[in-house]
């Protein structure tokens, strides 16, 4: 099978480039820094021209521009060019999350010769069809511009034989149909309000980002059996499959050695090498919880850069698995009884001049004051009150209804962790104390000899929170593995300037500084703070009745996107308007919808073509065949129903039943019947032939050969 004749070439792979050559050439297809200044000098452009956007606006400079990445792309042998776009409801479905049309750099002259030939114009901006792409109504076949430009803030890059230019997308009327635009948005209100508010604490900056770290978990699988499944092929998760006789009870797998027998180390080390190329900083590496799970993760960068980064990321992930015998899954829970994926959002803020102002030490030493500190966070944990609907909205990918609160993620409820020394710290200061907020460490004796004591944290890590503070950032860590994030950054910067701003109209009526970061941490610090375990029922019980925001249904969760407290909040900021809201709320219910529509199929096709032949071939009771039957009749009953549905919201919470109630409950007794049919008569791959990578790999020479 083509996973075990790949297993000899992934193995030597894995122990065959060095140091050296896994870095070697690192950002050489990245067009920035020195890579692009060594191509614009002989243009005529000073270094550093790219750093801001003010290039876009000379339409003499932007050909030089584009002179110099023609240079670099035809000397890597690049003979195409897209701009490359994030439309709406990518998430699980599109491969590689991104539009992009390709156009070749090269044109004809009068006598039939290629010319190479890229403007200013043509870099910048380019036109498409907008229609085809979900829009939420915002478009129609008879108004189908759409126009793509360059995004300033995120680098072109090398792949292949094309350069890649990320881009917004929008409409002729200027409404969004991409996650970029809004993203790119919500950055400029933070940076507004973020500067406004820091200058009038007595410290001005150039300018305010936000910066963040996506740890990216997945699973790998081999290819042969995954090609056995179609509901891993077209949906990303198995909508059957009984549990195999060992899970991750055995906590077996997390963080255990990546093994030089199967294929899978060999693959993430060729993903990782394509990365470097294209300058993304893939630091970590390891196994996951789940058989077969691992996670990648890179170094910290600006939002915008991280997101575009992330989705090659996914996608390099992806084409890499398939060239070595596996196949790579993204989505949020693509098996029953062991962990699902998840993609934690490390979210900090810093001024443009490399202050991280959530870092309490870098702050105040760069400040020159303690009082800058409490402020920003009595700001950001109001933010979380008031807003934390938008958060749960953020991540009501369709895959995150079977992770959440699972014991895997944290549940639908949005508190925040900040920590004993932390929390005791602002309530101090909320009480008019003069506490001083000092990150302690503690010193951790292994009881050894000659082994000297550990320095660590005095607060220990809760990976239970949705959204814990972590000495420096916050996690965001109830996010989904298939997501294109832009939407949760988009959030995260918006409900945080929407809080500068309060900040800051209320110290410009005449109230200090301290007043104001005190009434805040009165209003929702113990309302919204919590320390504890979140996955306790009762403490769950506890948070609901304090009136934190907990909204179970992703279906509900969605519909707060339209609720006009956030319409405003969004308008307010300039970063959606009205109708753009509703345009998204609908993309994400029809995504919704959709996803559950593909994966019902997939069950009725693998009743009929599979699970019903085999009841018959093992000869079962006809109770069993009855069963299936059944199944299969209630299933497209419930199809039905939801196709018949005029109005949206009806139409997915009738999708949100069939899902979790009709296909669990028919699931019980299909799973059931699998462990009662001989091996030889089941014809879909199972758990077990899915999940161990480890036990099932059979090299065909030995390891030194």
């Amino acid at each position: 099978m083509l996973g075990r004749q790949l297993l000899r070439s992934s193995r030597r792979l894995s122990g065959a480039r060095g140091i050296s050559g896994l870095l070697e050439g690192y950002g050489d297809h990245l067009f920035k820094g020195a890579v692009a200044d060594a191509y614009l000098s002989k243009q005529g452009l000073p270094a550093g021209v790219l750093n801001s956007s003010a290039w876009m606006s000379d339409p003499e400079t932007a050909d030089r521009v584009a002179a110099g990445v023609l240079e670099w792309a035809t000397e890597n042998d690049a003979t195409n060019f897209t701009h490359i776009f994030q439309p709406l409801g990518a998430s699980g479905v599109r491969h590689g999350l991104a539009g992009q049309v390709h156009n070749a750099f090269f044109k004809f002259d009068s006598s039939g010769k290629p010319v190479w030939d890229l403007k200013g114009k043509d870099l910048l901006k380019g036109e498409t069809d907008g229609s085809s792409y979900p829009n939420g109504g915002l478009r129609g076949t008879h108004r189908a511009g759409g126009y793509v430009q360059l995004d300033p803030t995120s680098p072109i890059f090398l792949r292949g034989d094309t350069i890649f230019i990320p881009s917004c997308f929008v409409s002729y009327y200027g409404h969004a149909l991409d996650e970029k635009t809004p993203l790119l948005r919500s950055m400029d209100a933070i940076n507004a309000a973020g500067t406004r508010m820091l200058k009038l604490l007595g410290y001005e900056v150039p300018g305010i980002t936000t910066n963040i770290g996506l740890e990216q978990e997945f699973f790998l699988i081999p290819r042969d059996e995954y090609m056995r499944r179609l509901d891993l092929q077209l949906a990303g998760r198995s909508v059957i499959g009984a549990d195999a006789p060992r899970g991750q009870e055995m906590c077996d797998h997390y963080m255990a050695s990546l093994s030089f027998s199967t294929p899978a180390l060999a693959c993430i080390k060729e993903a990782q090498q394509q990365c470097f190329q294209l300058g993304i900083p893939l630091r970590t590496r390891h196994r996951e919880v789940a058989p077969n799970q691992y996670e990648v993760a890179p170094l910290f960068g600006t939002s915008t850069t991280q997101i575009d980064q992330n989705i090659m990321v996914m996608q390099i992930i992806e084409e890499v698995a398939a060239q070595y015998g596996l196949a790579a899954l993204f989505q949020e829970k693509p098996f029953n009884n062991v962990n699902g994926s998840g993609k934690h959002n490390n979210w900090s803020i810093g001024t443009t001049d490399g202050v991280n102002i959530l870092n309490v030490k870098q702050l105040e030493q760069a400040a020159g004051s303690g009082e800058l500190f409490p402020v920003i966070m009595a700001a950001l944990i109001s933010a979380v009150d008031l807003h934390g609907d938008l958060m749960r909205m953020a991540i009501a990918s369709p895959g995150n209804d079977f992770r959440l609160g699972a014991c895997e993620a944290p549940p639908a409820i949005i508190s925040t962790y900040l920590g004993d020394d932390m929390t005791t710290f602002l309530t101090e200061y909320m009480n008019g104390g003069d506490a001083v907020y000092t990150p302690s460490s503690k010193a951790l004796s292994l009881g050894i000899a000659g082994v000297p004591a550990l320095e660590v944290p005095a607060e220990d890590r809760n990976r239970t929170s949705p959204f814990p503070y972590g000495g420096h950032r916050f996690e965001f860590r109830a996010v989904g593995s298939s997501q294109n994030v832009s939407l949760v950054n988009t959030v995260l910067n918006s409900i945080s300037a929407d809080a500068f701003n309060r900040v800051s109209d209320a110290i410009e009526a005449g109230k200090s500084p301290r007043e104001v970061a005190s009434a805040l941490l009165k209003a929702h610090l113990p309302k919204v703070v919590f320390n504890g375990d979140n996955y306790d029922e009762a403490n769950q019980a506890m948070l609901t009745e304090r009136g934190v925001w907990r909204i179970d249904s992703g279906i509900d969760a969605i519909c707060r996107f339209s609720d006009p407290k956030n319409t405003a909040l969004f308008d307010n900021l300039g970063v959606l308007s009205p109708d753009e809201c509703a345009s998204r709320q609908s993309v994400m219910l029809e995504h919704y919808v959709g996803t559950v529509e593909i994966e019902a199929k997939c069950l009725v096709d693998m009743l009929n073509q599979h699970v019903i032949p085999s009841v018959k071939n093992a000869a079962l009771a006809s109770t069993y065949l009855d069963d299936c039957v059944a199944a299969v009749a209630s299933i497209e009953a419930a199809l039905a129903a939801v196709h018949h549905e005029a109005d949206e919201i009806k139409k997915a919470n009738l999708a949100r039943a069939l899902r979790l109630e009709t296909m669990v409950d028919l699931r019980t007794k299909i799973d059931a019947i699998e462990k009662l049919v001989p091996a030889d008569l089941w014809t879909l791959a199972t758990y077990s032939e899915l999940l161990f990578l480890d036990q099932t790999s059979s090299p065909d020479t030995p390891l030194d050969d």
